[in-house]
Formats: structure tokens, sequence, C-alpha cells
């Protein structure tokens, strides 16, 4: 794990996340030197200093890409515009929920990833889903080389994560060499779900996720007998939970396993295990739905994954890093072993031979990605060599 502020747990999985998403070292470097003693500020005077240092990069390259579209050099544009929306959304992340600015940062940064994305020429299309009266939004990434309906893994968050935040690690680009579409989703209770619709996360994923199954089979550029699942961080919940009572889902996949949440957050109680963003119990309060943090251990006491597993009947993949600061590898294990009736289960642990060794590989994802992809790949018909020649 790179720990450029040695302290800061939360701070070091932030810069890890950027640079993961594609941000440039020089720019990490210009944004965090002046934060060194910050980092040691409480929360609230911590975070403020963090935002202005990454907002105002952000600005910086959007001001610069400002200067490429006068010119008519779109794609480097574009590229700029990608990067400022990686050090806004980071920005944000970290922030209370109610901290002033909040909610206009995350909509600049909604609009600038997009038109980045367009200008730049990437593959990706936000789409909506109905649900509920209102609906879910996504990022939609074509499968590369498929003639006729494409197998595709559909991908949710964590606690914390965007679907633009998956989308710039990189697993759909992964899989679209691959032959496999995917579909990244702000569930209730993440991005846009959260922030912009006030959809709260609920335990029963397959409430959602069977909306979001109905609405890819009224696709004909998807094939519906070849639609997975892959859920990171507290998605190594919702993903088995889903996949456990939605039969339509012909695998699923974890990238870091959360087999028993209540018990993370009793333990959290206790000053267990590090907190993945600051102002923590307000956070999960907000996402949740509760109005203190009693009601919310009340409601964390319904999201495990024991009694449930066996119902899962398709090919599923467990990975999990080896020295995970959030999530003892333990839970993965569990998760596995109770994978009874699964005709393909497979537990991949990674080390330090192969990278990834964080929580959900934000310390160096390419590897352990590149893993997953291929399990999905040969699991629902894609590919794991390139076929064109030329």
């Amino acid at each position: 794990m790179f720990k450029y502020f040695p302290t800061n747990y939360v701070w070091n999985l932030s810069v890890d996340l950027s640079i993961e998403m594609g941000a440039r070292i020089g720019e990490i470097e210009e944004m965090c030197a002046p934060l060194q003693e910050a980092a040691k500020a409480p929360d609230a005077a911590g975070t403020r200093a963090f935002r202005e240092t990454w907002v105002k990069m952000a600005d910086k390259l959007v001001s610069l890409a400002e200067e490429d579209d006068a010119k008519g050099r779109v794609i480097s544009a574009g590229d700029k515009r990608i990067r400022a929306s990686n050090y806004m959304q980071i920005a944000e992340r970290l922030q209370a929920h109610d901290a002033e600015g909040r909610l206009d940062l995350y909509k600049r940064f909604l609009t600038t990833f997009l038109k980045g994305a367009e200008q730049s020429g990437a593959p990706v299309e936000r789409v909506e889903i109905p649900y509920e009266g209102t609906h879910l939004s996504a990022l939609y990434v074509p499968a590369k080389g498929v003639n006729g309906p494409q197998p595709l893994l559909v991908q949710v968050n964590g606690l914390d994560s965007t679907k633009e935040m998956k989308y710039l690690v990189g697993l759909p680009e992964w899989l679209r060499q691959r032959g496999v579409a995917s579909l990244i989703v702000d569930q209730p209770g993440t991005g846009e779900a959260l922030r912009l619709q006030n959809l709260h996360a609920r335990y029963d994923s397959e409430h959602w996720a069977s909306a979001i199954v109905d609405w890819l089979e009224t696709r004909d550029d998807v094939d519906p007998k070849r639609i997975g699942m892959e859920g990171v961080s507290l998605g190594g919940y919702y993903c088995p939970r889903a996949v456990a009572f939605e039969p339509r889902f012909a695998c699923g996949a974890i990238w870091g396993a959360n087999h028993d949440w209540r018990d993370v957050q009793k333990r959290r109680l206790e000053k267990e295990g590090n907190f993945p963003v600051p102002h923590y119990w307000n956070h999960v309060c907000w996402v949740w739905g509760a109005k203190d943090i009693d009601e919310f251990m009340q409601i964390a006491e319904n999201v495990h994954l024991d009694g449930v597993l066996d119902r899962i009947k398709v090919p599923f993949l467990v990975t999990h890093g080896q020295k995970d600061s959030q999530i003892p590898l333990k839970w993965a294990e569990r998760t596995y072993e109770q994978l009874v009736n699964s005709p393909k289960r497979k537990l991949k642990v990674f080390t330090d031979r192969e990278g990834g060794v964080q929580h959900s590989s934000f310390d160096n994802s390419a590897n352990a990605g590149a893993y997953i992809a291929d399990w999905v790949a040969e699991t629902l018909g894609g590919r794991t060599a390139n076929s064109d020649k030329s």
C-alpha cells in the first residue's frame, strides 16, 4: 500500500484509489505535498483542506481542457476532464454528507466525467433503469468484437464507491477486451441513487438487482442467459445475496468478501479495523437511512450471509486481499465454505506475489482485476485471448 500520509489510513486509501483510477503521480504530489500537517488534523478541518487542494487541481485541468477545446484538441480535452473528475470525486467522497457545497461538487463531477468520456471517445454510455417510480443510473460498456447478444457483468458499488470510480479502475475495459459487456450501477445507498434521489441501502439486494435484470432482458444486445454480477467491498455482501435470491444470474463474483458486515460494525464500535471514510458513523447512517447509530446497528443485524449462500447454484468467485485492513480474510473463507451448491466455486486470495493484498485490491488492482475478468470471461463464454491477428 502506497502511504503518502504515514498516520492517515483513510487519506492513503483515497490517494491509492485515485492512482488506480488513472491519476498522474506529479499531480498527486502537487495536491498532497501541502497536506502533511492537515492529515493530522481532526476530520472536519482535515477534509476541508484536502478538498481545497484536490479541487484546485481539478479546476486547473478543466481550464487546460477549455484551452484544448478552443484549439479543436478534443481528445486531449477529454483526457484532462476524466482526470479532473477523478480528483473531484475523491475530494467529494471524503466530505461529511451535509458538508456545504458537497452536492454541487458531486453534480459537477458527474458532468465533467461524462463530457470527458464523450470527448476522449471512451466506449461508455450513461443509462437509466426504471426503479420504484424513479430510476437507477448506470454506465453501459459494450463488449468488443461480439456479434449478436453479448454476455454481460452487472457491477455494483460498496459502501462509498460510485459507478464512475468502478469504471475508471478498469474492470469494464478488461471485460470489454474479453468479449463481455458491463453495466456498472449506482444501486440504492450509493452514487446518484443516494445523493440525487435519496434512495437508501437495503439488505435485500435482490429487490433492486431483479429490476436490473428485468431491464437487461429488454435489450436485444444482451444475452439474458449470460448475465453475471460482481460486487466490490460491501458489494461482497450485496452480490452474493442478490445471486442467491435472483436465479436469472448466471454467475457471481466478489472483489473483497463481506460475509458478516454486522460483525464488522460491532468491531468498529470497539475501535477495531480501519474506517474507509471520515465521519464514518454519520456516513453509514446516511447510506442506510438511519436516524442514529442505534437504529443503524439494528439495520446492520440483517447484513450477513449466513443461511443464504446454499441457495446459489451457479458458478461463484470469491476474491480477497491477504492483508485486507478493513475486512478479515476469515470472512472470505466463510463465504466460500457456505457456497456448497455452487457447481464451480473458487476462492482466490491475492498475495504479495501478484499484488492487490489490501481491501478490494485498491493498492494494486491490475493483476487482481485481470484474474476476475478472465474468470468471468471463461464462465460467461467470453474470451481470454485475442482472435484478431491484425
